[in-house]
C-alpha cells in the first residue's frame, strides 16, 4: 500500500516508544515474545552493548514499522541479544511491509558499514523482503540457515500426540513415563510464588549449570542476572512458567519456557546428571508437552537447536537463517543465497 507521507526517524530512548511499540506488535505478523517491547528493554537493561538505533516508520502519524537495531564495531545488528532471543526482525504491518523494508535498507545503505541480521524465520520481514529489496539494489547480500527451530503441531489430545510420534519414540516415552513412576514420589508443576522466587530462579541456575560444560560456561554472572530479571518480570504477566520436576521432594530438572499467544515456547532448562538414568530432562519437557495440549496450545516451540530429544518428542525443524552484507573486498557476491 502506498503511503504520500511515509517518514524514518531513529529513536534511542526505548521508553518513549512502550505505548506504541505494545499497540502495534499484536497486529504484526512477527508477533513474538522476543520482539515485545518489554524483551528488548530487559536485555537493553541487562546486558545490551553498542548503540541502539530504533528505527520507526511512520504513514502520517500511524506508527506502522519498528527496526530495533543496534550499531557496534563490527556493524549492524538486531537488538535483543542475538544470543539469548531466538527470533528477531524488523515489525511491520502487513499492508505496508514493502515500504517499511524499502525505509529501513535506505537507512543501512546511506549509514554504511557491514550488516548481520540474525535468528530469521523463514517468513520475517528480513528474510523475505529485506533480502529481496537487497538483491534488486545490488548489494553484496547473503541469506544463510544458521540454525534450525524445531516444533510440534499439537492435536487436541494427548493420546492423539502419542500417536503422531514414531511407533519407537512412542513407546520409548512411554516406557520412560513407568519408569520414573515407579522410582519414588513424583511431582511436576510451576513454582510461581514471589515469595520464593529468587531461590527458585537459582534452583534453576544450578540445574542449568549441572546439566553440561557448555551451559555451565554460558551462565555467567551477566546471564545470572539476567535469568533473575526475565523471570522476576515476565512470569507475573502470565507469560513465563518456571517447572520443576521433583523426586521425593528433590528437585531434578527444570524447565523455563514462554506462555505467549496460542504457543509454548520451550526456553532453558537443566536437570540433575545423578538423574540422568530416568530421563528426568526429557521428561519434564514432556510433561510440558502435554500440559500445552491440555491447555488448547496450538504449537509447542522447542526454540532453536537441534538436540535429540526434540525429535524424540516429535519436533519438526523450521530454519533460521542469517542476513549478511558488507561492502569489504572479498564478501559474498551479489543475491547469494544458500539452498535452505
Amino acid at each position: 500500500m502506498n503511503c504520500p507521507t511515509l517518514t524514518l526517524s531513529c529513536i534511542t530512548n526505548l521508553g518513549a516508544l512502550e505505548a506504541s511499540w505494545n499497540t502495534l506488535l499484536p497486529r504484526c505478523l512477527c508477533n513474538t515474545i522476543f520482539l515485545t517491547w518489554e524483551w528488548q528493554d530487559l536485555w537493553w537493561r541487562t546486558s545490551g552493548e553498542g548503540e541502539l538505533h530504533l528505527l520507526t516508520v511512520h504513514c502520517g502519524e500511524d506508527l506502522v514499522g519498528i527496526a530495533p537495531l543496534i550499531r557496534t564495531v563490527s556493524g549492524w545488528g538486531f537488538a535483543g541479544g542475538t544470543e539469548v532471543a531466538d527470533f528477531l526482525d524488523v515489525v511491520a504491518l502487513p499492508r505496508y511491509a514493502t515500504e517499511v523494508a524499502s525505509s529501513v535498507l535506505d537507512y543501512l545503505e546511506q549509514a554504511g558499514g557491514a550488516v548481520d541480521l540474525r535468528n530469521l524465520r523463514p517468513d520475517s520481514l528480513g528474510a523475505t523482503l529485506l533480502f529481496e529489496q537487497a538483491e534488486r539494489r545490488g548489494l553484496p547480500v547473503s541469506l544463510s540457515q544458521e540454525d534450525v527451530s524445531p516444533r510440534v503441531e499439537l492435536p487436541s489430545d494427548w493420546e492423539t500426540y502419542l500417536q503422531s510420534l514414531t511407533k519407537k519414540d512412542r513407546h520409548e516415552l512411554r516406557r520412560k513415563i513407568r519408569r520414573l513412576q515407579g522410582a519414588g514420589k513424583v511431582w511436576y508443576g510451576v513454582a510461581n510464588d514471589p515469595a520464593t522466587r529468587e531461590h527458585d530462579v537459582e534452583d534453576f541456575i544450578r540445574l542449568h549449570r549441572l546439566s553440561a560444560e557448555e551451559k555451565a560456561t554460558f551462565m555467567t554472572p551477566t546471564m545470572q542476572r539476567f535469568f533473575h530479571a526475565l523471570v522476576d518480570e515476565f512470569a507475573p504477566r502470565g507469560w513465563l512458567r518456571l517447572y520443576f520436576l521433583e523426586i521425593d521432594d528433590v528437585r531434578v530438572a527444570a524447565v523455563i519456557l514462554f506462555d505467549y499467544g496460542d504457543e509454548f515456547l520451550l526456553y532453558n532448562s537443566g536437570y540433575d546428571p545423578t538423574y540422568s538414568h530416568l530421563s528426568v530432562g526429557l521428561l519434564l519437557k514432556a510433561f510440558c508437552l502435554r500440559d500445552a495440549i491440555a491447555e488448547g496450545r496450538r504449537v509447542f516451540d522447542f526454540l532453536q537447536g537441534n538436540e535429540p530429544y526434540k525429535y524424540d518428542l516429535g519436533g519438526r525443524d523450521v530454519p533460521i537463517l542469517r542476513l549478511q552484507w558488507s561492502a569489504v573486498e572479498g564478501g559474498p557476491s551479489v543475491g547469494s543465497r544458500l539452498n535452505v
